[in-house]
């Protein structure tokens, strides 16, 4: 074992590896000009994500351009202050979407998919569109999954998407959904499943695949690892804390066989 001694690596090497921010170095008692004005901007461009209008109209148009059935929804959140300071109304349909939503419910379905603005409108027009062109070929592989219907919601937290599923006869509900923004990403997806959606359930009964976006995970990554959850979720009949992202390590089974003792 050699006595020589390791070599310094600079702190200013982390950069290279991550893009939070370390390494500033600093002015005095404060940061430099640069970092400062760069954090100024990441943290203006993060509030103007929370309040970036959502286009439902436009985005229901390039879902039923793929060939899916789509609705347009509203929570019960009256504009984007009620959302953000009532954050059960966005977990609540209103009257006349519900009403709408059970009048479109034909048969039973496997999977519904919801795309909602969430926190970030601007995270769903730059990636939902583009992550769903990537997943459904996946869905239709093999034991093929049935998308029964896609749902755009407005105004939406993701426990929307238990009483969509509900109403449809859903077995499992996807949520595509704007994430909170951060300093780094302000146009983050987060995609949500949940089997058996019903009102009352908790993020304890969900699995989450997040941080989707341009220099986060791939629209492919994510496609791969939702195909995943989804089919193995419809098999064991169940989702959240009781089943474990294994997509990496093996294929799902097949949906409807039996769950080993």
């Amino acid at each position: 074992m050699s006595d020589e001694p390791v070599p310094a690596r600079p702190t200013v090497d982390l950069r290279s590896f991550t893009p939070a921010r370390v390494a500033l170095g600093r002015s005095g008692a404060s940061l430099p000009t640069r970092p400062l004005l760069d954090f100024t901007l990441a943290h203006a461009r993060a509030r103007d994500a929370v309040h970036a209008v959502f286009d439902a109209p436009h985005l229901v148009a390039e879902v039923r351009a793929l060939g899916l059935a789509v609705t347009e929804v509203r929570s019960r959140a009256s504009d984007r202050r009620d959302y953000l300071r009532r954050p059960d109304l966005g977990r609540q349909l209103d009257a006349g979407s519900a009403a709408a939503l059970a009048e479109r419910a034909t048969a039973p379905c496997q999977l519904a998919i919801v795309i909602g603005d969430g926190l970030s409108a601007a995270a769903v027009h730059a990636h939902a569109l583009a992550l769903l062109q990537s997943l459904l070929p996946l869905l239709g592989e093999r034991d093929a999954v049935a998308v029964g219907h896609v749902v755009v919601a407005s105004g939406v937290r993701v426990a929307l998407g238990d009483e969509i599923g509900a109403i449809i006869g859903a077995r499992m509900v996807l949520m595509l959904i704007g994430e909170r923004p951060g300093l780094s990403a302000p146009d983050s997806l987060g995609a949500y499943l949940t089997f058996a959606p019903k009102p009352g359930l908790t993020d304890a009964e969900r699995n989450c695949v997040s941080n989707i976006h341009k220099a986060g995970l791939s629209y492919d990554e994510a496609a791969l690892k939702i195909d995943w959850l989804v089919r193995e979720g419809l098999a064991r009949q169940v989702t959240g804390v009781a089943l474990k992202d294994e997509s990496a390590d093996r294929a799902p089974r097949r949906i409807g066989t039996a769950v080993p003792e």
